[in-house]
This record gives structure tokens, C-alpha cells and sequence, in this order.
């Protein structure tokens, strides 16, 4: 698989002022989740900045904890992963609630963190950066460039890193189901 990186967004366009950024329609949760995926293939680089400022600062000011939370939210998330591509019932509620999976796997996390005592480091090193670029997701307005280069990513003419995790939690099969079903009409 050739994994790309995603090109780094200006600033202007990132936060554009408040012309293109608006409240999802809550009652319409699959559009809002559209939006939220398409936004973090777009922007998936200036999220990764973003997060790993945040996780600099926090690692300077307590690092063992900062590994070790890291290290147990990677343990967690391959575990839930993997028991979703084995356990036909967890694979069910992933594709039914996604939102609920993700919020699993920062619970199951923070339990386990909280044996250790690095809870503070969890909620402002990981779970604080995941909140920002959820935030920014759900607010931030497509524009064409990122219909577009979602598109390339969908059908799979660009594989990037966030799109390879939106996979593992099924989070593109439906935009990529549909596509392939508008390509099949298109040639008959």
C-alpha cells in the first residue's frame, strides 16, 4: 500500500474566519459525520500539527506519564480493532454507532490510565488535541478543494494516513460503497 502524506493547509484556509465555519445540523447525524470524516481527510496534517504541539507541551511538562498514556490508547485502539474485525457482534456496533466505538475505546483508556495516576496527562495530552480536531471537524464547512481531494481519497487513487484509520474504523465504506455504485451506472 503507498501511503501519502497529506499536503499541509494554510493557515487562511484552516481558520478562515467565521464565513465558513457553522453548527452542524444535529438532526441529521449522517450528514454531520460526512462532514466530520471529509474535514479530517483534508485537514488530517494540520490536525497532526495541531495534536503534536499539544502532546510537545504536555510530554515536556510530565513525559513517563505522556508514553505511557500514548502507549495504552495505541494498545486499547488495536485491541478494539482487531476484536471488530474478529467478533461479528462488536463489528455490528461499530458500523450501527461509530461515535459510541470511539467514545469506547477513550473511556476503556482513561480506566486504564487512571490505574496508573496519569488521568491529568490523559485529558489534556490525548483526549484534549481529539476534542480540537472533532471540534474543528464538525464546524468547519467543505469547500470544492476538499470534495475533491476526498474523492481521490475514496476511491482510492490516494491513500493517506487518516484515511488509512477512518478504514479501520469503517468510517469510508459507505462513501466508497456508493461511488462504486455510481461508477457502475455511469458505464452501463
Amino acid at each position: 500500500m503507498d501511503v501519502q502524506a497529506a499536503p499541509l493547509r494554510s493557515w487562511e484556509d484552516f481558520v478562515p474566519g467565521q464565513g465558513r465555519f457553522a453548527v452542524p445540523d444535529f438532526k441529521d447525524v449522517s450528514k454531520w459525520n460526512h462532514r466530520v470524516v471529509s474535514n479530517l481527510l483534508y485537514y488530517q496534517t494540520n490536525y497532526l500539527l495541531v495534536a503534536a504541539v499539544v502532546i510537545s507541551i504536555v510530554g515536556f511538562l510530565s513525559p513517563l506519564n505522556m508514553i505511557l498514556g500514548g502507549a495504552v490508547v495505541v494498545l486499547v485502539f488495536t485491541g478494539f480493532v482487531w476484536a471488530s474485525h474478529n467478533k461479528q457482534f462488536i463489528r455490528k456496533f461499530k458500523k450501527q454507532y461509530p461515535a459510541t466505538f470511539v467514545i469506547a475505546i477513550i473511556l476503556s483508556s482513561y480506566f486504564l490510565i487512571s490505574f496508573f495516576g496519569g488521568v491529568m496527562v490523559f485529558m489534556f495530552g490525548i483526549t484534549f488535541p481529539l476534542l480540537l480536531m472533532f471540534i474543528h471537524a464538525s464546524l468547519r464547512l467543505r469547500n470544492i478543494k476538499n470534495k475533491v481531494e476526498n474523492k481521490m481519497e475514496g476511491v482510492g487513487l490516494k491513500k493517506t494516513p487518516m484515511g488509512i484509520i477512518l478504514d479501520l474504523l469503517e468510517q469510508q465504506e459507505e462513501g466508497i460503497n456508493k461511488l462504486a455504485d455510481f461508477l457502475a451506472k455511469v458505464k452501463e
